[in-house]
């Protein structure tokens, strides 16, 4: 992670970040992950952004071109199908639980923000809504912790290969 001792995000990750998204980063409290090209791909958010906003997405993803990617797999109806497994499949719907809770635990380890008590993201844990919080989830806290986090990353190309994104 690219953070200073006094729990800053450096001046130049917070500018990629910036460029990556379009528009100035908020909220931001760690580089979560990089990309194969070295910049953020996904950032840790603080559960409260700076405004006073509850933000439930703790890990998100910054890297235009991964988003892209994972945004092709959502309207590929992988979420229906990943959904349907969840009812099908009762250790798979543990193993997601277990994320859903680890969410959870991460989040309310930074801080507690009551509107958002107990909710994480991404549908977790009985649905699949969004893949971006999903891979965000496996990248930054490491393969076998998101099930599904870890299938959609398995599903991606090396998002980075083409060298940096901004």
């Amino acid at each position: 992670m690219s953070v200073s001792p006094s729990g800053q995000v450096s001046p130049s990750d917070q500018e990629a970040v910036s460029k990556q998204l379009g528009r100035t980063a908020r909220g931001i409290r760690s580089i979560a992950h990089r990309c194969t090209c070295g910049l953020p791909d996904v950032v840790e958010t603080e559960p409260r952004l700076p405004d006073g906003t509850p933000f439930p997405t703790t890990y998100y993803v910054t890297c235009p071109r991964l988003a892209s990617a994972i945004g092709t797999l959502e309207s590929s109806g992988l979420m229906k199908d990943m959904t349907d497994r969840l009812a099908d499949d009762p250790e798979l719907a543990e193993r997601y639980r277990g994320a859903h809770e680890a969410y959870l635990a991460h989040r309310e380890s930074i801080d507690h923000v009551a509107e958002i008590s107990g909710i994480s993201a991404g549908g977790m844990p009985t649905r699949v809504k969004c893949l971006h919080v999903l891979a965000g989830h496996s990248l930054a806290a490491g393969r076998g912790v998101n099930p599904l986090g870890d299938e959609t990353l398995d599903a991606l190309e090396d998002w980075g290969r083409r060298g940096p994104c901004v």
